[in-house]
């Protein structure tokens, strides 16, 4: 998605950031699996580090978007009752093929790959959605 930002010219104008509903990857790389399927793409995840969702999410952002369902129960737990982001799945939103982005991360290099897939198609429609916005 970033890197969609950039090639639109919107990189300065969105706030982009990731984050995790629990606290075990607190400070670490991306998997080096998801990083290697990324390379291949030209994507550069080297720089990314875990971080947790935290409650001032919910007032900085417009938007978050959960990777699967367990996660989107988790943020709708932690909403602070004043917020303003707007939650929702990412694929079921752009009506993808899958509701959800699948855990690749016990099965073989192709899950990665499929991943990665799912992420570009819903990325190319959270893109227009966004330039809709602006």
């Amino acid at each position: 998605m970033r890197q969609r930002l950039q090639q639109a010219g919107l990189a300065e104008r969105i706030e982009l950031d990731s984050a995790g509903t629990g606290d075990w990857h607190v400070g670490k790389a991306p998997d080096s699996r998801t990083q290697q399927a990324a390379s291949r793409r030209g994507y550069d995840l080297s720089s990314l580090r875990g971080r947790q969702v935290s409650a001032d999410d919910f007032a900085r952002f417009d938007l978050i978007l959960a990777m699967d369902s367990a996660n989107l129960r988790d943020l709708q737990r932690i909403r602070p009752a004043n917020a303003r982001a707007e939650l929702d799945l990412y694929l079921r939103r752009f009506e993808l093929a899958e509701d959800e982005v699948p855990d690749p991360y016990y099965g073989g290099s192709e899950g990665f790959e499929h991943v990665l897939d799912l992420l570009e198609q819903a990325s190319d429609a959270l893109l227009i959605e966004l330039k809709g916005r602006l």
